[in-house]
Formats: structure tokens, sequence, C-alpha cells
């Protein structure tokens, strides 16, 4: 990254592999003082820790997305243990449900929202709550392009980040002038997540992202 955040403390969701492990090195090598990551799986966040390879600068802490308490608890380590929570990577992420909306899995639906628009909220209001609503900072929700257009095969997940796009927006006016508040929008990249598009059409995912 060009921007440094030289002595900042980082939180980043979904951290234990993908896009957000690759957050965390960049924000490590842009001079963060300590990087909290959480995932749900301790294992999976074990081999991150190994694999950013940044001693005490990094601490794994398992949690759920869609947990209020976890999101609560993750801003509170990152205060108690590196003095701040100066900016938060709202990156956790899923997608269980594939096909039309008229009949696709009602259960997946609810998994999907609580993790990919209910999630981000939980987060941003315990960042708000527990360090940046009397002091300042910085929230960056990982929407997807997805959220900007719609598909026949994965309604559920464009209409959670549509949500979450304009969600960024809401608390981007709520919390100015001192917390920022802002969204990135990536298109297909080769993580476990767009496994399943990768691998059944790689093809019209390249030509439609390229």
């Amino acid at each position: 990254m060009d921007v440094r955040v030289d002595d900042k403390v980082a939180l980043v969701t979904g951290a234990s592999r993908g896009i957000g492990e690759a957050i965390a090195r960049e924000l490590l090598d842009s001079g963060a003082r300590g990087v909290v990551i959480t995932s749900r799986k301790q294992e999976n966040l074990d081999g991150a820790v190994s694999r950013l390879d940044a001693g005490e600068r990094v601490l794994a802490i398992p949690a759920r997305a869609d947990d209020e308490e976890d999101a609560g608890r993750a801003v509170q380590t990152a205060v108690d243990e590196f003095g701040s929570c100066d900016i938060v990577v709202a990156n956790a992420g899923t997608n269980p449900s594939f096909g039309p909306m008229v009949n696709v899995d009602l259960g997946g639906v609810d998994k999907t929202w609580a993790v990919n628009q209910r999630g981000p909220l939980l987060l941003a209001r315990a960042a708000w709550n527990g360090w940046m609503g009397k002091n300042s900072g910085s929230i960056v929700n990982v929407a997807s392009i997805a959220g900007l257009t719609v598909s026949p095969f994965m309604g559920a997940y464009n209409v959670s980040k549509a949500a979450l796009i304009h969600l960024t927006r809401q608390l981007a006016l709520e919390m100015a002038p001192d917390v920022r508040v802002n969204a990135v929008a990536p298109a297909v990249v080769r993580t476990k997540l767009a496994s399943a598009l990768w691998e059944s059409n790689e093809d019209a995912a390249s030509k439609a992202h390229p």
C-alpha cells in the first residue's frame, strides 16, 4: 500500500486466509503497531499467524462474524493488548446459497444476511462503542462488485452486498467527521469462498471480470 499506517492498531475479520489475510499482511507491511485477526476456527488462524510471521504484532482470536459478543470482544482485545483500535476491516463473508431467489433455501439466505450485512453492522457498533466514538478511526467494509449488479445464480449474495454498500453510506453519515467509513468492492478473486465460481465457470468469470 502507498498509505502508511504507522503506529496504528487494526482489526481484520475473516483473516485466516484469502483477502482477509492479504489485508492483514499489507497493514503489517505498512507499519501497523498491531493487528488482531479473527475467524471461526483457531487452527486456521494459527496457520495465518505463521504465514504472516510478524511475531507479537499479530494476535489471533476465534470469533463468529455474526455474534455481537464476539464483535465486542475482538475490539476490546485490540484495545487491551495494543492500546487502541484505529482501523477495522469487516472482511468476513459467506455465500452458501446459489440459485434463483424464488426458490433458494431460506436458511442459506438467513446465514448470508447474518454474516455479510449484520456482521459488519455489529463490528461497526462495537468499534464505535469500544474506541472510535471517543477517539477516531477508520472502518472498511469489504463488499463486492456483486453488490452493484444482478446475476441469475447468486442473488442472495448480491443482495447482501448491496445492503452492505448502503449500510456503509449510512454509517459514514452517522460517524462523521471523526470516523471514516468506506467500502471496497472486489471482483472475483481466487479464494476458497469464490472457488465455486472458478471451478465451474472459470471462462465466464474471467470474461466478466478481466
